[in-house]
Formats: C-alpha cells, structure tokens, sequence
C-alpha cells in the first residue's frame, strides 16, 4: 500500500497539460544533465551521493516497472531516499516506466553495461548552483502538487 492509497488521492491524469508539460521538461533535464555529467543513476550509488553532499543534490527521480511493485527491499530503500529528500528540501519525482527512462539515459558510458535506473540524481555542477529551465519547470511542478498533498508525483515520460 502507499501513501497515496492510503490518504486516497488519486494520480493526475496522464493527458493532464502540467503533467504533459512535466513529462517533457523531465525528459529535457535529463538529456542536459547526462551532457553536463551531473547525473547518478543506481539506488546505492544515489544513497553514497546523497550521504556525502546532499547540498549538491537538486532533483531525484525515482523509477518502477509493474514487476518492481513485489520488491520489498526497492519500496524500503524509496521510502529512505523519499525521507532523506524531503528532509533535505530535495525535488523527488517518481516514473513508472524504466524503459522509456533507459532510451533517455542509456547504458553506462564507463562499461556501456544496462545500469541501475530506479533511482537517478541530478547534481549541481558548482557551487553557482544549475539554471536549467527544465529543472525550474520541474521544481514549479513539484511545488505545485506539494500544495494540494501530493509529495512525490508522478510523470509519464513523452513518447
């Protein structure tokens, strides 16, 4: 069960504009992070990130497939990365089609290896801090739906 079923909201719609809108600025930061090397992508490699400069975070992306949903130990390590973000003033979407997000993102650019996409990062490159128009759409969006209680929202990525 999670926390949405239990507060009974219900997701936005996927034709819905701002999540239309969303999934496309999702899709832009990711492009421009992965070009700027300011992406981690990987459940553990995102928690080692995050222990050791959580400053530097600006937006985390969490990612399912159905089969995923029986995971326990991925639900756990979620709810951690949730809490940590949100204690931590850190932007937290959720995805539910790692596929889409694999011909995003790719493989690995060290061993060209599939990675780990449940869990990607973006960083700051530097202390200037990043002015990506996506990520301020994407930040918006996550204010927007913090207001009416939903904490860790949903996209659907563009075709």
């Amino acid at each position: 069960m999670t926390l949405e079923e239990i507060h009974g909201q219900e997701p936005v719609p996927a034709g819905h504009e701002w999540m239309q809108g969303a999934g496309k600025a999702l899709h832009e930061l990711l492009v421009s992070a992965q070009r700027r090397g300011c992406l981690t992508a990987g459940v553990y490699e995102s928690a080692k990130l995050m222990n050791v400069d959580p400053d530097n975070v600006a937006f985390c992306l969490l990612a399912t497939d159905e089969e995923d949903e029986g995971d326990i130990a991925l639900q756990i390590h979620f709810t951690l990365i949730q809490a940590f973000c949100c204690e931590n003033a850190i932007d937290i979407v959720r995805v539910n089609d790692v596929g889409k997000l694999a011909a995003i993102v790719g493989p690995s650019e060290e061993s060209g290896e599939p990675r780990d996409l449940h869990c990607i990062l973006i960083t700051n490159p530097n202390e200037d801090g990043w002015k990506d128009p996506a990520l301020e759409k994407l930040n918006s969006f996550c204010e927007e739906r913090r207001n009416v209680n939903d904490w860790v929202p949903t996209i659907t990525l563009p075709e």
